[in-house]
């Protein structure tokens, strides 16, 4: 009870990281035009989701994780698509983000990053789809922020959007996998319950 207790207050605080950077980076992709960083902000949002999604699973019966999973997973819909119409319209209007901004920014998201990842490390092998599902989008998320940070020490030297744009596109393609990651992480998680239960039955 004791470590069930200890993994559910580690995946809350993995959590309110996430959503707490959610917003700053969020703030800081529209404050400075960055594609990168606002397709970036979705992986935040998706990460959120996933760690709620395995701090109720301890005190939510199997269907209401299965409706809070389709629910997150139709929220993280709503940034993966405002990112990739990010990523549009700075093709149409390529004024590079300031390369300070994106640099800062990116640096601070891995350092959440790394934290979460190290917080999850301990959990991934409990046997739980989600928990496993947290740790891996955590360890993900931080290579996808090194890209940032590269695309902006490459825009210190050549002043151009193409950078962040291109980095943009790609966490862009990849955020669209997070809503379905979320949907079928609840399912199996829903699946295994069920059939924990038909087990039970045959015994």
């Amino acid at each position: 009870m004791e470590r069930i207790g200890h993994s559910v207050r580690a995946v809350l605080i993995v959590a309110l990281l996430n959503l707490a950077y959610f917003f700053v980076e969020f703030v800081a992709a529209i404050s400075i035009g960055s594609a990168s960083l606002f397709a970036d902000s979705a992986d935040f949002l998706e990460d959120t989701a996933i760690n709620l999604l395995v701090f109720v699973a301890v005190a939510w019966p199997a269907s209401r994780r299965r409706a809070a999973g389709s629910v997150l997973a139709a929220l993280i819909l709503i940034p993966a698509v405002a990112a990739v119409v990010t990523v549009v319209v700075k093709i149409l209007n390529p004024e590079p983000p300031s390369p300070e901004g994106l640099t800062g920014v990116a640096l601070g998201a891995l350092a959440v990053n790394l934290i979460c990842a190290v917080i999850l490390l301990r959990l991934r092998d409990e046997g739980s789809s989600l928990a496993t599902g947290a740790w891996l989008a955590a360890r993900n998320d931080a290579l996808a922020n090194v890209l940032i940070i590269v695309a902006g020490l490459l825009t210190f030297v050549w002043h151009t959007a193409w950078f962040d744009i291109i980095v943009g596109a790609i966490i862009a393609a990849v955020n669209f996998s997070a809503a379905k990651e979320v949907w079928e992480a609840s399912r199996e998680e829903y699946d295994s319950v069920e059939d924990a239960f038909a087990e039970m039955d045959d015994d």
